[in-house]
């Protein structure tokens, strides 16, 4: 049965060739026009999806390549960031140091000045210590006084091969004889007050008829052979009498910046 299909299938194909090649050019001209119209869409639409296919790969790209170029993006922003910041950092330190430098060159003590960089400090409240980065190797000893250009931070505890123990105004390790700058200049003794805030401590055993008031200036009094006399410790805040009235006590607000050091002076004698 397939065989005979077949067959007639054949015959009818060569019967249809037959009748083109003996149509007139004219007739097999319109043939060829009509089938060629039948196949027209179909060409069409294989065209329009291989465009279509092209095109999503070319969308498929470039959002490969825009992701990319975001990243780079972020990363390069990032990194100028922190250029910035450290470009930012390094003008501050160099504004520091000029400020320090130019200071060092007014101050009475400028020919027996070595700055030093603090390298550690102490983080409980109750020791106010700190390291710098000289030692002995750099002729440091004990008890040299450590002050920057505000006043007066502390001395020299202990000494080791690269690096010594600063204790600062208001330690217990730290007690310094101190003048009240005014008509009568009173002598009292620098000692801890409370161990927060950082920056305040007692001005202790003012003679009763101290004229001690707030506002005034408080310096070393060059007393006990330590610290120079002259070297600013803070201004007064209050006063109060102590012991039923037998001396007067002051809270002082210290000049040096002592929680945010980061260069000092160490005064070689």
């Amino acid at each position: 049965m397939w065989k005979r299909s077949h067959s007639v299938a054949l015959g009818l194909l060569a019967g249809i060739s037959l009748l083109l090649l003996s149509l007139p050019d004219e007739w097999a001209t319109k043939v060829k026009v009509t089938v060629g119209a039948c196949y027209l869409p179909l060409l069409g639409l294989a065209g329009t999806v291989q465009q279509v296919w092209q095109q999503a790969g070319e969308v498929v790209l470039s959002r490969r390549d825009l992701l990319q170029q975001n990243e780079w993006l972020r990363r390069e922003n990032e990194r100028l960031r922190l250029e910035a910041l450290q470009a930012a950092e390094w003008g501050r330190e160099n504004a520091r140091l000029r400020r320090l430098l130019g200071w060092r060159e007014q101050s009475p003590w400028r020919d027996r000045l070595r700055l030093a960089r603090v390298t550690l400090r102490e983080p409980t409240p109750w020791w106010r210590t700190l390291q710098i980065n000289l030692g002995a190797r750099d002729g440091v000893t004990p008890a040299l006084p450590v002050l920057v250009p505000e006043g007066l931070v502390g001395r020299i505890a202990e000494v080791g091969p690269f690096h010594a123990r600063v204790v600062l105004v208001g330690d217990p390790n730290c007690r310094v004889s101190a003048r009240v700058l005014n008509e009568t200049r009173d002598v009292g003794l620098i000692v801890p007050a409370d161990p927060l805030p950082r920056d305040l401590v007692l001005l202790r055993y003012l003679p009763r008829g101290a004229r001690v008031h707030p506002g005034q200036a408080v310096v070393t009094s060059g007393l006990g052979g330590v610290f120079p006399s002259g070297i600013p410790i803070g201004s007064i805040l209050d006063v109060h009498p102590m012991e039923h009235g037998l001396y007067i006590e002051a809270t002082v607000q210290l000049a040096a910046p002592v929680n945010s050091l980061e260069e000092v002076w160490v005064l070689w004698p």
